[in-house]
């Protein structure tokens, strides 16, 4: 592994919050970004379990769509952290207040991947959890998504053309403009 300086420009004081459709890598990508920083990780999602002492997906079916977005809202509008990555849910981004936090506590980055890497990743998986209306599609709520990211970010990444490490090196190179 190559040796890493911490990037000059991005505070102690800051986060770095990652955003994007499930499948996108934010979890991943946000264990291993910390790491490379020295910083800590925190995983929304994981966060909202701990805070409720429910799964997600318990959350989802005990108070259905609207109640887990104001959940999700809840906790994370009162994320208190510095010196953190942020893996967040992919539905992060359909309520306000959830990302003026995110933006207050740092630099926002969209992790974009197509539509049908999206769907190449998600489809079956049992063990993931994804907010959504009923009777709407992947492809739907993909689409309805996407302009929520751009709207939310302040810097997008691709992370379904490359590799861990090559994906990690553009974080790097994206937060090194912040």
């Amino acid at each position: 592994m190559a040796d890493f300086t911490p990037l000059e420009n991005l505070s102690d004081e800051k986060c770095v919050s990652l955003i994007g459709i499930a499948g996108s890598g934010k979890t991943t990508l946000g264990k291993l970004l910390a790491e490379r920083l020295g910083w800590a990780h925190l995983d929304t999602d994981k966060l909202i379990e701990a805070t409720w002492g429910q799964p997600l997906q318990t959350i989802m079916d005990e108070r259905g769509l609207k109640g887990f977005l104001d959940v999700e809202e809840a906790v994370v509008a009162t994320i208190s952290v510095k010196r953190s990555v942020i893996s967040t849910g992919g539905s992060v981004i359909y309520r306000a207040k959830a990302v003026e936090r995110l933006k207050k506590l740092g630099p926002v980055i969209h992790l974009h991947i197509e539509l049908d890497c999206f769907l190449d990743r998600v489809q079956g998986a049992r063990d993931r959890a994804f907010v959504r209306a009923p009777g709407r599609s992947l492809e739907e709520v993909y689409a309805e998504r996407l302009p929520l990211y751009a709207k939310a970010r302040d810097l997008q990444v691709r992370t379904d053309q490359s590799g861990l490490e090559e994906c990690l090196a553009e974080l790097e190179k994206v937060l090194d403009r912040v």
